[in-house]
């Protein structure tokens, strides 16, 4: 099995729910004792959430390029980042390491793909749902990406941020959420894709009418297949 070297702690919520889906797979596909080899990186969110605000997205992809490039020295031989947001920076990772980088919009397109759907509504953080690097590769697989109002984008924002973050669930915003998923749906969304890593915390598949796309347990999943690529599973 190869070593996956997670950049995290963007969420340190999210982080967790990745090591267990990775352990949980490990133990489910290759039986025994078996566990998921990784190295996870936990990153000051303080410090990315400050820069992020302030759009020093500079600055922000030299912490992820100095990150990878750790996890690399470190010996991990696949990387992921687990957040959606920060797959702003995939681009300044690639070039700082020589370790293949899974994207998470392209591993949750083709999923969407395969269900043949061509709609679906994006939430996720405000740079998420309002910068394009995740509408575009859904567009590149034929995918069109509607988003909430800016009012309620703001306060989907603020959930995770304020909330999600920290780990308080709280059945107010589990309400929002499925209200704004399901205007959505009246708009013509044929699935949801629960686009930032926390949001899985708060809205479940059985939450919604519409099939969800859990970005978090998809990403996880597609490392797992890559670092087992070529073993024979039980």
């Amino acid at each position: 099995m190869q070593t996956i070297g997670l950049i995290g702690g963007i969420t340190w919520q999210s982080t967790i729910l990745y090591y267990q889906i990775l352990n949980e797979l490990a133990a489910k596909r290759l039986g025994g004792k078996h566990s998921a080899k990784c190295i996870i990186y936990s990153v000051q969110f303080e410090e990315v959430a400050k820069l992020q605000s302030e759009g020093r997205w500079d600055l922000l992809n030299d912490m992820m390029a100095e990150t990878a490039k750790n996890l690399e020295a470190a010996g991990a031989e696949q990387l992921i980042i687990c957040a959606n947001t920060m797959h702003l920076c995939i681009g300044a990772i690639r070039e700082a390491v020589g370790l293949p980088v899974i994207h998470i919009a392209e591993v949750t397109a083709r999923e969407i793909k395969s269900k043949g759907l061509k709609k679906v509504a994006l939430l996720g953080t405000k740079y998420t749902m309002e910068k394009e690097f995740f509408k575009d590769v859904l567009k590149n697989f034929g995918i069109a990406a509607i988003i909430p109002e800016e009012k309620d984008r703001a306060e989907i924002h603020r959930v995770i941020y304020d909330e999600l973050s920290k780990g308080r669930i709280l059945k107010s915003s589990k309400d929002f959420y499925i209200k704004i998923i399901e205007n959505l749906i009246d708009q013509g969304a044929e699935g949801v894709i629960l686009g930032c890593t926390e949001i899985p915390l708060l809205i479940q598949d059985d939450d919604i009418s519409k099939p969800t796309f859990n970005t978090t347990l998809i990403h996880a999943t597609a490392a797992f297949k890559e670092a087992i690529k070529g073993k024979t599973l039980t």
